[in-house]
């Protein structure tokens, strides 16, 4: 596992101590799952802005419950 640095302002280095005793984790759990959870959730706007670009040229076709269930002989 590899390790990263960081250096922030004691303030806030308390309060992300508090956060984390709160929450029963770890400091670096703490860390590493609120930078994936941004990450993903940058992900999900591009993913999106995406699917409305595409949705926008009428490159996007939807189906209904009722037309998915047919195909799928339900």
């Amino acid at each position: 596992m590899s390790t990263i640095s960081l250096r922030v302002p004691e303030e806030e280095l308390n309060i992300i101590k508090s956060y984390a005793k709160i929450n029963n984790k770890s400091l670096s759990a703490v860390i590493r799952s609120i930078v994936l959870e941004h990450i993903e959730g940058e992900y999900d706007l591009q993913v999106f802005a995406e699917y409305e670009k595409e949705k926008a040229k009428g490159n996007v076709k939807t189906y209904s419950h009722e037309e998915v269930w047919a195909e799928l002989g339900l």
